[in-house]
């Protein structure tokens, strides 16, 4: 049983070049190769291109939108050619509209090549880091800048190496709750409102929005700075949601799993995560009852799932029985 979430998404659909190199420049080691010209150019996918066919004038599926990395091969392969020919390829390159351009291994461009690029409207830029790393490093980088964000009414909590999320009406005791977690050696992510990105479709990695990071409002307290009171272990800037915990009212309980053979999805941007639902009333330990449901989904990882086990040993009795 599946519980869909109707929040909106949000997706950026580009990324400037300016913003590229203002975010992830230092990390990246980017140097920018001349004027910041082209630096309004849009990146609108979130992988990169070697232009090797399309230096040789090969443009068929030519992938314009990307940014485009020299390397060594491509590098080389300029190089070789008369200045002629050099140009000419580099301009039927420039005139792809493409959105910068990259040279790796601290190799640069002549001087020629540069002006091309200037003249294109073009950015060009430098780094010592050679193509595959610089690639792997980028792309990471540019799909969690393209994933898709929503945000969810609810306190997010890790809870030794499991990402919950705690969710209920108003009033429900999420923040008690989790503030008892804390007590006990977990480290807040968000609280109240947690932000998620779906990345590469397979996880959601939540996090707290800028403004209320590192701070819990708990009815009757006010406002509170988690890492001043617990010290800074109690905090996590981000995790991976692994685990949804919803708490409801007593009076809902008979509609709830009792054993657990039949198991409940909680989906956010297409991503199901396993979800358990609670019962909350007067005297009960939901921080207790939490971290115990977090540990059970932990030993779920490891391939032992509690009542699917006992449900195989009662059945295997219950046929012994029959048979004696």
């Amino acid at each position: 049983m599946s519980t869909k979430k109707g929040s909106k998404k949000k997706q950026a659909n580009s990324l400037s070049v300016k913003e590229f190199f203002e975010r992830y420049g230092d990390e990246l080691g980017l140097s920018p190769h001349g004027s910041d010209v082209g630096f309004d150019r849009l990146i609108k996918e979130p992988t990169i291109n070697r232009p090797g066919l399309a230096l040789a004038g090969f443009f068929t599926y030519f992938a314009f939108r990307r940014i485009q990395v020299i390397g060594n091969s491509e590098s080389s392969y300029l190089n070789n050619l008369r200045v002629e020919e050099r140009v000419k390829h580099f301009q039927d390159l420039c005139n792809r509209n493409i959105p910068c351009i990259i040279v790796s291994r601290g190799k640069k461009l002549s001087d020629e090549l540069i002006a091309i690029a200037e003249a294109s409207g073009i950015s060009v830029f430098n780094t010592n880091m050679i193509s595959m790393k610089f690639i792997n490093a980028a792309t990471i980088r540019l799909e969690w800048n393209f994933a898709p964000v929503t945000s969810e009414h609810g306190c997010m909590v890790d809870v030794q190496g499991i990402g919950v999320m705690v969710r209920g009406s108003s009033g429900a005791g999420k923040s008690e709750c989790v503030l008892g977690l804390i007590e006990r050696g977990a480290s807040l992510v968000a609280d109240d409102i947690t932000r998620f990105r779906a990345i590469e479709g397979r996880e959601l990695i939540g996090t707290a929005p800028n403004t209320g990071r590192y701070h819990m409002e708990v009815r009757g307290l006010g406002i509170i700075n988690v890492p001043a009171i617990f010290g800074v272990a109690s905090m996590r800037v981000e995790k991976r949601l692994d685990l949804v915990v919803t708490l409801k009212p007593m009076e809902q309980a008979n509609e709830m799993e009792r054993v657990g053979i039949h198991k409940k999805t909680y989906e956010i941007l297409g991503i199901k995560v396993p979800h358990v639902e609670l019962p909350v009333a007067p005297g009960r330990d939901m921080a207790g009852l939490v971290e115990v449901a977090a540990l059970d989904q932990k030993l779920k990882t490891f391939g032992h799932d509690s009542a699917v086990e006992f449900d195989k040993k009662l059945l295997k009795i219950m046929a012994q029985r029959r048979f004696s």
